[in-house]
């Protein structure tokens, strides 16, 4: 599951046609795909990120958050 580095799910909507900033957390290859379906997470206890942890479904299409569940 990815860290998605937003304070909130609203402002990870905010951020739709634009890349995403997420850090990887896989030791076992990139979770992140340019066009697909991924999972992720705000986790303010390991990014320092204030917010509330939140977790979102996220479609990327060429590169950029096409959508947000």
């Amino acid at each position: 599951m990815l860290i998605l580095n937003y304070q909130s799910k609203k402002q990870l909507k905010e951020n739709i046609g634009k890349p995403l900033d997420y850090t990887e957390t896989s030791m076992f290859g990139e979770e992140f795909v340019r066009d697909g379906t991924m999972c992720g997470s705000n986790r303010p206890s390991l990014t320092k990120i204030k917010g509330r942890e939140f977790f979102a479904e996220v479609t990327m299409s060429n590169g950029l958050i096409a959508r947000v569940d």
